[in-house]
């Protein structure tokens, strides 16, 4: 089945880079996508990419290799990016669902409170956080001992394969990272929920059925999205240790690592008309072009 599940996950991992460079040189050309809506857009591609190409790119080396080695160095680099990324996506994604509660409770209101500088500030703070998680997870599980068995008994580094073959007391680690995922996922989380509480009685008090149809339009694509990223990493992250069957665990590893950076830009695009709208105007200038 190697074979088979290489050019599987190689279609998949193309229709990804495809899918969020495109999406990412779209919203980067088209000075109409140029609000804050799409600027959180641009980044949430831009971690999509990073952390799934910290994954799938070695995963579909072992796919054809019989080796299947990695450095503790490579290791150590391929989990603290996959964690940074993770944890500045859960972020964006917060703060995403923040700019359609201003879009839509408070729309005069909207270009002054959601400024430029806001932006960038709510932007970098989603970056930093991601950062402090990656440092704090990654000192702290590779400061541990290993050695036992070197096999891990997953297709990336993850916490819980690798403090499965540590030989010191992992206790403390996982406490850590009990902690650390349920602050960033249940942070961010909340924030999100507050944001749809107040959306959804806003639209619910619209007179217009037109109004609110437009309404739901615009957050649905970003509610998918949230739906099938938080749902997977909270039922990979946020459960007893003794619950933690590995072989189990990677399907689930593989829908958030591999498949939802590959389904955010058709979420996004397919339910976005401003994007489908851009797309063919930018499919329309090119073939002029040659045409010409």
């Amino acid at each position: 089945m190697q074979i088979v599940l290489f050019m599987i996950f190689l279609m998949i991992y193309m229709v990804n880079v495809v899918g969020n460079v495109g999406m990412i040189i779209l919203i980067s050309l088209d000075s109409q996508l140029h609000t804050p809506m799409y600027f959180f857009l641009w980044h949430l591609s831009f971690c999509d990419l990073c952390y799934s190409s910290a994954i799938a790119p070695r995963m579909l080396v072992d796919f054809l290799s019989q080796t299947r080695t990695i450095s503790f160095a490579a290791c150590t680099v391929q989990f603290y990016s996959f964690v940074a990324f993770v944890a500045a996506e859960c972020y964006i994604l917060a703060v995403m669902a923040y700019d359609r509660y201003v879009a839509i409770c408070n729309p005069l209101l909207y270009s002054s409170a959601m400024c430029r500088s806001l932006c960038i500030w709510l932007l970098v703070g989603s970056y930093v956080a991601g950062i402090m998680t990656a440092v704090i997870q990654t000192t702290a599980t590779f400061s541990l001992h290993f050695c036992g068995s070197n096999l891990i008994n997953h297709f990336f580094c993850d916490v819980p394969p690798l403090l499965a073959l540590s030989c010191s007391d992992t206790h403390i680690n996982e406490i850590l990272l009990f902690i650390f995922a349920g602050f960033v996922e249940m942070s961010s989380l909340s924030i999100i929920l507050v944001s749809y509480i107040f959306i959804l009685s806003a639209i619910l008090r619209m007179q217009s059925a037109a109004g609110r149809l437009k309404a739901f339009s615009t957050c649905g694509s970003h509610f998918t999205g949230v739906t099938l990223f938080y749902g997977t990493v909270i039922f990979m992250y946020l459960r007893p240790t003794s619950v933690y069957a590995l072989d189990q665990d990677k399907w689930a590893s593989v829908f958030y690592t591999v498949v939802i950076p590959m389904l955010n830009p058709l979420i996004y695009s397919l339910r976005n008309k401003d994007v489908k709208e851009s797309f063919r105007k930018f499919i329309k200038r090119k073939l002029n072009s040659v045409l010409a």
